[in-house]
């Protein structure tokens, strides 16, 4: 389980069986491969925008055959954890190379069990960084400062402008006023919103994080499949190669 209980991640190896399927057998001919457009040069160069719903953050080509939603809450260590063992690299390169196209929901309900306002104040910041077109690179860095800003008050103004300091071309007037003033406060909340309906109108939200993949998500008993960047990595080429045999066990 992951996102409120956070208990133990289970190992990846013991977790390949419900990804049987994605993969055809050797029997199986291979898919006629569409030419691939040219990978963005960078990050940096990622498209990034908010979506018409006005709570999802989009990054990626448009066009690109795979979509990835992540829920998440910036304070959940289980976040942190996705990001630091790889799982999070692995889903940008797979972006930058328009593989895939990844989408954000944020929610803010670690703020209710570890006190101040962090999470809201981090979804707040990201929001603004949107704004400045470097929504990816600050993202990246705020989630593996997870532990470090919690030790020290959890995401305060001062950390979020300090960790933006650290971002070419992100700090600023604009952005510096957004994160001082919650300008985006009816974001958070409206993403808040968004999460706790992810499951239906009487859910509290999937848990963080959470991975959907072409509107089927990634299931809790394959969790530590996320954890692992060669297995997550292998993954996302077997749904994108042969997109119809995505089919998760639940």
């Amino acid at each position: 389980m992951w996102g409120r209980r956070l208990s133990a991640v289970a190992t990846a190896g013991a977790l390949a069986a419900p990804l049987a399927g994605c993969v055809p057998g050797s029997g199986s001919a291979a898919p006629t491969k569409a030419a691939e457009a040219t990978a963005y040069a960078s990050e940096a160069q990622l498209p990034e925008k908010l979506a018409s719903d006005g709570t999802t953050i989009t990054v990626g080509d448009p066009a690109a055959r795979t979509t990835v939603r992540v829920y998440e809450d910036p304070r959940c260590p289980v976040v942190e954890e996705f990001e630091l063992s790889g799982g999070a690299s692995v889903l940008r390169a797979k972006t930058i190379s328009r593989q895939v196209k990844t989408e954000y929901t944020f929610a803010s309900f670690r703020d209710e069990s570890l006190g101040g306002d962090g999470s809201k104040r981090a979804v707040n910041a990201l929001r603004a960084a949107l704004d400045a077109g470097r929504f990816t690179e600050y993202h990246a860095l705020l989630i593996r400062n997870r532990t470090s800003a919690e030790l020290s008050g959890g995401y305060t103004t001062g950390q979020l402008l300090k960790l933006a300091a650290k971002v070419p071309g992100l700090r600023g007037k604009e952005f510096d006023h957004a994160v001082t003033t919650m300008k985006y406060r009816s974001f958070v909340t409206a993403s808040q919103a968004a999460y706790d309906a992810a499951d239906g109108p009487e859910s509290f939200g999937p848990g963080t994080p959470t991975v959907v993949i072409n509107d089927k998500r990634v299931p809790e008993a394959a969790n530590g499949l996320l954890f692992d960047k060669s297995l997550f990595d292998g993954m996302l080429t077997g749904i994108h190669t042969y997109p119809e045999k995505w089919k998760p066990v639940s």
